[in-house]
């Protein structure tokens, strides 16, 4: 075979059509999507930053760490729609209570007292009336527990088992503290005054959601916590200003105690996901590996 030889001075090789003279491939005529035009194109377009803020962060981020869960510490319709309600609620009484006819408010107090004499009369009324009332008003200690309490506590348990919490709560302390006042006025140890003493508050159902919050959170949270509120009640007990309601007060936030296992098996339950359904609405994963 014979083999021939290119000319003097004319190249060994000669170039594809719209071969680049640097030898990178061309781009073909008629041909869309190649990958030089999106190479030049992703290079030719410049790249625009966002403005920086104050602090060198970028203007349009969102923020981070503790200032993106702030918001997560107050009650919003959507995420907690008990404890805002609730919270709706305590606002009005709260404002009538101030502001409304002292003669109607007396009325209305007394009608909702969780006394000895009411409760043998209407318990289940005055244990739901009782609870529409802040002792103290809204910027009382227990009025700033409830809203970051009960927010807390729904976030991780949900609605309906957070105003379990609250209202079981609420109606136990109120049963063991007035119970015992009956009793003793039977027994001739206590006046018949006794039976008309005027009770009313959410401070019960905001001690036993402290207790049952603090069996959620971790160990450098829950132990401080309840050593704090704890020694509050205490100290009010020991100061023997009003005894009933203080024994009310530490026997709830025992009642949230006691109540940890039934509810680290509520939270357990709340954040397990659900399990992949088949064809048949049955879980995908029942009874795999039989034939």
């Amino acid at each position: 075979m014979r083999t021939g030889r290119a000319p003097s001075g004319a190249p060994g090789r000669q170039s594809a059509p719209g071969a680049e003279p640097d030898g990178q491939p061309g781009l073909l005529p008629g041909i869309p999507r190649q990958r030089g035009s999106q190479e030049v194109a992703a290079q030719d377009v410049p790249v625009q930053e966002a403005p920086a803020g104050r602090d060198g962060t970028s203007a349009g981020a969102p923020p981070a760490g503790l200032r993106g869960r702030s918001w997560r510490l107050l009650p919003t319709p959507v995420g907690t729609p008990f404890t805002f309600g609730y919270a709706l609620l305590l606002v009005a009484t709260s404002l009538f209570a101030e502001y409304g006819d002292p003669g109607l408010v007396s009325e209305l107090l007394q009608g909702s007292s969780t006394d000895v004499v009411h409760l043998a009369q209407s318990p289940l009324m005055v244990l739901v009336a009782s609870a529409l009332w802040i002792a103290g008003g809204m910027t009382s200690a227990y009025a700033i527990g409830f809203l970051f309490v009960l927010t807390a506590l729904e976030r991780r348990l949900g609605a309906l088992r957070t105003a379990a919490v609250f209202f079981g709560g609420h109606a136990l302390a109120t049963l063991a503290t007035e119970l015992p006042v009956a009793f003793s006025v039977a027994a001739g140890r206590l006046p018949e005054t006794s039976l008309h003493r005027l009770d009313y508050g959410i401070s019960f159902g905001v001690m036993t959601c402290i207790g049952a919050l603090a069996g959620l959170l971790p160990a450098w949270l829950r132990w401080p916590l309840l050593a704090g509120v704890g020694y509050l009640a205490v100290t009010d007990l020991l100061a023997y200003a009003d005894p009933l309601t203080d024994w009310g007060h530490l026997l709830s936030l025992t009642l949230g105690v006691a109540a940890w296992p039934l509810l680290r098996r509520w939270r357990t339950h709340r954040t397990r996901p659900a399990p992949l359904l088949g064809e048949l609405g049955r879980p995908a994963l029942q009874g795999a590996g039989t034939s």
